[in-house]
């Protein structure tokens, strides 16, 4: 009897363009996001949440794809791989922050250390969020998938999503802001990151993913 693949997906083209593709948005977005959470943003003096919440949901939309078309195994070789890059970002950043510059720009050398010297901190608290939260996210995934016969998209990728933003959003936000705002603040940040991340990914996330996973597919099938 032949032996039938889990998934046909899993193992077509598994170095091709889209794989590329969604691989390069998926890291470029990671490390987009940890750039820009230095930015906290304020509304209204009430609400509280870094500018990166805006573009994260986005990486997970594409973890989600990942999983989705390539399967567990491959998305957490990802997942790895942009762990690696945003280190490298880490450490190049860190040596741009210790060379020394002319004093003409010093205003401009001292600007990109503010960002810089914050940077680690914000990527520390991404990294333990990062892992927590995506590894869960596909692995949730994955064990949806199985339950549902690989119907109704939309609770996979809603559903882990559930799970992973939980797994991410508290270790990030202490990490990364623990000691510069009020304990009030932190909360605030806390629920709103999630539920920000959240409302994203179900109005706009999960709608991208349809079309991704769909042009994908053909593309995949062609």
């Amino acid at each position: 009897m032949d032996k039938v693949s889990e998934n046909p997906f899993k193992n077509r083209k598994i170095n091709g363009t889209p794989l590329m593709v969604v691989t390069a948005l998926f890291v470029t977005l990671y490390l987009v996001s940890n750039i820009m959470a230095v930015k906290v943003i304020g509304i209204a003096d009430l609400f509280y949440f870094d500018s990166g919440t805006i573009t994260f949901p986005f990486a997970y939309m594409l973890g989600d794809v990942l999983t989705e078309i390539w399967g567990y195994r491959t998305s957490r070789k990802i997942i790895w791989l942009t762990f690696m890059c945003n280190v490298l970002l880490v450490v190049c950043t860190q040596i741009g922050v210790w060379l020394p510059s002319p004093d003409y720009l010093d205003a401009s050398a001292q600007a990109y250390n503010t960002v810089f010297n914050y940077v680690p901190r914000i990527v520390l608290g991404s990294l333990v969020g990062f892992l927590c939260g995506e590894l869960s996210n596909a692995w949730f995934m994955e064990r949806i998938k199985i339950k549902t016969r690989g119907r109704w998209l939309w609770l996979r990728t809603i559903g882990s999503s559930v799970i992973g933003y939980a797994f991410d959003t508290l270790p990030f936000v202490l990490i990364a802001f623990l000691g510069v705002v009020s304990t009030h603040d932190l909360l605030a940040m806390i629920v709103l990151q999630y539920c920000v991340k959240l409302l994203i990914e179900a109005v706009f996330g999960t709608p991208m993913a349809y079309v991704a996973i769909k042009i994908i597919r053909r593309k995949l099938m062609s």
